[in-house]
């Protein structure tokens, strides 16, 4: 059965572990690999068994740890070529270390790599879906200004999605952010809203989708309860009951020890 954990979401780092119990991936490495480590080990696994990491884009939150843990462990890593070139010119990707270009789909230890395009400030951004052993599917999709159509196609359908939940917009529009930060944010190649989450949210309800994981959340322009009560709205008002139609999780900046199993 896959096992699945948000091991860091945020700003100050992003990880999800995704396991068919064979196939054991990382999407992103965005806090020390020290951190990795042990929050896999809280979990009961072990960064000597990843099989490979998935990186979306090349920002820090995101990349972090990337370069010991994938060397330490000797781990191969998946990214856009562009983020490769990008990652490689920084030095977080290394000429001993096995790096490879997403392509449009890829099949890896028995887990289908479905990549999709998100619209972020980065050299290019991926989401990902993943289709595990026994029919099961988990997406992520975050860091994207608004729900691309091509994330949209990929995504429906999907058993468990994490779906960045970034700001609440009167938050960012009221805080202590600069100005020009602020526009970056709410742009088309910023970060998604409550509000644009809790949208695409009841769309991915109607495509069959079981389990939302709000993700990537400010902790400057947002709450959790808020969050979470936009998303849930959203849900309940197109008809849908909690716990019985869908399971609603909102995850903290460091996991704190649950994972799901499907």
């Amino acid at each position: 059965m896959p096992k699945v954990c948000q091991l860091f979401s945020g700003s100050s780092g992003n990880s999800i572990f995704v396991s068919d119990g064979r196939t054991k991936l990382l999407v992103d490495a965005g806090v020390s690999a020290k951190r990795i480590e042990q929050a896999l080990s809280d979990i009961g696994e072990s960064a000597d068994e990843l099989s490979a990491v998935l990186i979306t884009h090349e920002h820090s939150d995101h990349i972090k740890g990337l370069r010991v843990l994938a060397s330490k462990h000797k781990i191969p890593v998946f990214a856009h070529g562009r983020v490769l070139a990008s990652l490689k010119q920084s030095g977080d990707v290394t000429d001993s270390m096995q790096a490879f270009e997403t392509g449009d789909n890829a099949e890896f230890g028995g887990v289908e790599i479905v990549p999709f395009e998100n619209s972020h400030d980065s050299v290019a951004c991926l989401g990902y879906r993943l289709n595990m052993c026994g029919d099961r599917s988990i997406s992520v999709c975050t860091d994207t200004g608004y729900i691309t159509d091509d994330a949209k196609e990929k995504i429906a359908g999907s058993d468990l999605v994490f779906l960045e939940s970034n700001h609440e917009i009167t938050m960012l529009q009221n805080g202590p952010y600069p100005y020009n930060l602020k526009l970056r944010i709410l742009s088309e190649r910023g970060h998604l809203s409550n509000a644009a989450c809790s949208e695409f949210a009841a769309e991915l309800m109607k495509s069959g989708t079981t389990r939302i994981v709000l993700s990537h959340l400010s902790r400057d322009n947002n709450h959790p309860e808020i969050a979470r009560q936009t998303t849930l709205a959203a849900l309940t008002g197109a008809g849908f009951v909690e716990e019985h139609d869908f399971r609603l999780r909102v995850s903290a900046p460091e996991n704190d020890g649950r994972a799901i199993i499907l």
